[in-house]
């Protein structure tokens, strides 16, 4: 494989510590850590990341394109400047619970070319949903993105081999991080059924086990195909997760 990246969640300082001090045993097989951009929690993803590289040199953090007002500079420069922080993951955003946060009409790509015209020593990667309309569509905005200056890809999480290599087919010869996340209980896969559209296969069950089998095949993918992974431990023992897919 390219690289391996693993998303923490920037709950607060503490606690992102605590999971950072949990990666530590794998600190050889990790090569970079991805901070999403939660509203809901004090520390936005810039300053989660610049939390991380204290435990790991590489960090990516998340940046909403809908919080981004293109009249004006990156909020984020200076910082990102300050603390080294050299590559990003530019995603559209869910709209805040509220309306005390700002938001504008602004597109990744608008972002991805902002990052590109003010700071172009940031690498900027952009998202892929492969569950939000058909392979041609998301192929189009794929095409967009890479013509914005993004130089890499980030997947939704995969739960089906066939899937995984129809979309392999298709982007081959992009620098894809082929998302993987476990799901082992009833409700975590409500929500990726509602939110976000997934069909499980078959032979899907809600386990560690079978969570931490399909991470391991996805990997060996990814090492076969040239590719990277991207793991989202969203709701789950870090530590017994880890430990299962790196044995």
């Amino acid at each position: 494989m390219k690289r391996v990246s693993v998303e923490l969640v920037p709950r607060d300082a503490a606690s992102l510590q605590e999971n950072l001090e949990l990666l530590q045993p794998y600190k050889e097989k990790i090569d970079v850590i991805n901070i999403p951009d939660l509203l809901r929690f004090p520390l936005r993803s810039w300053e989660g990341a610049a939390e991380a590289q204290a435990y790991f040199p590489n960090v990516m953090p998340h940046i909403r394109a809908m919080d981004i007002n293109l009249d004006e500079e990156l909020p984020m420069k200076a910082y990102l400047r300050e603390h080294n922080i050299r590559e990003v993951l530019v995603i559209e955003g869910d709209p805040p619970q509220d309306m005390t946060h700002e938001v504008y009409p602004t597109q990744s790509t608008d972002v991805i070319r902002k990052f590109r015209a003010e700071m172009p020593e940031v690498r900027v990667y952009a998202g892929i949903d492969q569950y939000r309309g058909s392979m041609c569509h998301e192929l189009y905005r794929i095409r967009r993105k890479t013509q914005a200056g993004a130089v890499g890809f980030f997947t939704q999480p995969f739960y089906d081999m066939r899937f995984l290599a129809m979309y392999e087919d298709m982007l081959r010869g992009l620098d894809v991080y082929w998302g993987i996340s476990p799901v082992m209980n009833a409700r975590s896969k409500g929500y990726w059924e509602r939110k976000n559209n997934v069909i499980f296969p078959r032979e899907f069950e809600a386990t560690l086990e079978w969570s931490i089998e399909i991470s391991k095949r996805i990997m060996e993918f990814a090492d076969k195909t040239d590719g990277s992974v991207y793991f989202m431990p969203i709701r789950t023992n870090v530590a017994a997760y880890l430990q299962g897919v790196f044995a």
